[in-house]
């Protein structure tokens, strides 16, 4: 075992030393869940439901604790963390309706019955980014634990303390122990063996495209399932006929929410070249408007970046590049960055084709529509978008052509806990949240019962 020292990325100071688990404690902790399985498994519906409504319930009666913890530790701003806090729970609600609706079918065949079953898998292994702590690692753990599967979670090295809560709220709301066990550690120590051991059924993965098609190598040694969320460089598609003032208002959150930090970030902004002078403007004034402060304030809209490392990652997409406008940021002890708007020289200029993960978008201008879907399709990543148009059908046609898996049209809404999330080429495999997400949590049973 060792200690790992986590710093408040606001202010570089010791928030809380945290244990990490070595071979030993993980190899322990995988079998506690694997024992704890059959009986949760085995729990009626109806009463592992009422487990995890009363670990929503929980959640929600410790939610600004939640939030001050993910301020500390990960640098979101208060608003964020309070709404991070929120998802959980209101993901913890939505889940605990499904393990009386685990339908199986009836289907018609000659000579008796043909139903079936959708049974869980048994331990499921959890690694959960820096960015999002909370939802991202309740995106997986709700949707799991109510499909009848125990969960081993790995937090990141940087922000393990909101998992490490979740866990104490789950064992006060009824989870036996091993059910849902938070292992803090090393991504090559922890993080892999989720991925070699063999009562591990099923890995979910959130973080970077060239991790995670270790863990799909990883995961394909044993034929286990894996679900993988990674990385991306969505497009912001502006066409002229638009409400400019609005999509130039707009922008800056769509990118810049969370320092960069996001998945989802708008950090392609493509414009018609008619408006591209006018909505330049427009964004300046936006960017300049957009508080950078101390993420304890309820006015901020932009914390920190999470660590000194990726700050200097993220600066050297800037060295040399034409920047065209930056906002403003506090200076002194924290890890941060004011966002900064970049115009390319071209489409194979790396700031637009490589995920940045910090306040930094690029801007080019585009022709026609033909145009603008070729830019946007010209990515290894497909996760998210957004379209802005007056034009009904060109919003249906741009949103058929453009290859991402969740985007939208006059606004920058991707996630809903209700709706299915995920990605094309290098943004993923398999989709999470949604009225299907149990389902990804089990195997499905064919049983014909003969009537002779």
């Amino acid at each position: 075992m060792s200690t790992y020292t986590v710093l408040n990325p606001a202010t570089e100071e010791p928030v809380a030393e945290v244990e990490h688990a070595d071979l030993a404690a993980t190899d322990a902790a995988i079998e506690r869940a694997h024992a704890a399985f059959p009986a949760w498994r085995d729990l009626a519906p109806g009463e592992r439901a009422r487990v995890l409504r009363r670990f929503a319930d929980l959640v929600d009666a410790h939610g600004e604790e939640l939030a001050g913890l993910e301020v500390a530790n990960a640098g979101h701003t208060l608003g964020n963390a309070r709404w991070e806090a929120g998802n959980v729970r209101d993901v913890l609600h939505y889940y605990a309706a499904a393990p009386e609706r685990l339908f199986g079918r009836q289907i018609p065949v000659a000579g008796g019955i043909d139903v079936t079953f959708h049974e869980p898998l048994g331990v499921v292994g959890l690694i959960v980014p820096w960015n999002f702590p909370m939802p991202i690692a309740a995106w997986g753990f709700a949707p799991a634990l109510a499909a009848g599967n125990t969960v081993v979670l790995k937090p990141a090295e940087l922000t393990p303390l909101t998992a490490l809560r979740l866990a104490e709220l789950g064992r006060q709301a009824g989870l036996a122990d091993g059910v849902l066990t938070v292992v803090p550690g090393d991504g090559p120590v922890v993080g892999a063996r989720l991925v070699s051991h063999p009562l591990v059924r099923k890995v979910c993965f959130t973080g970077s495209s060239a991790v995670g098609q270790t863990v799909l190598a990883g995961c394909a040694e044993q034929l286990k399932r894996c679900t993988l969320e990674l990385g991306g460089k969505s497009a912001n598609v502006i066409f002229a006929d638009a409400d400019v003032a609005k999509a130039a208002a707009a922008a800056p959150a769509s990118v810049f929410d969370n320092a960069g930090q996001d998945c989802c970030a708008r950090s392609r902004i493509l414009v018609q070249r008619a408006v591209y002078e006018e909505f330049l403007g427009r964004l300046e004034s936006a960017v300049h408007a957009f508080r950078v402060e101390d993420p304890r304030r309820d006015s901020a809209e932009m914390g920190p970046l999470i660590s000194a490392r990726q700050h200097a990652r993220v600066q050297g997409y800037l060295d040399g590049a034409e920047v065209a406008f930056r906002g403003a940021a506090p200076t002194g002890p924290g890890f941060w960055m004011p966002p900064a708007v970049v115009l390319p020289g071209s489409v194979q200029d790396r700031v637009w084709r490589e995920e940045v993960f910090g306040p930094v978008v690029a801007v080019l201008p585009f022709d026609d529509e033909a145009d603008a879907v070729a830019m946007a399709n010209d990515s290894d990543y497909g996760l998210s978008g957004s379209i802005f148009t007056a034009d009904l059908g060109r919003a249906l046609r741009v949103s058929r052509a453009v290859q991402a898996g969740n985007l939208s049209v006059n606004s920058h809404s991707s996630v809903r806990y209700w709706t299915p999330f995920g990605g094309y080429k290098r943004s993923g495999l398999g989709r999470e949240l949604g009225p299907d997400a149990p389902n990804a949590f089990t195997e499905e049973k064919n049983v014909f019962l003969s009537q002779d």
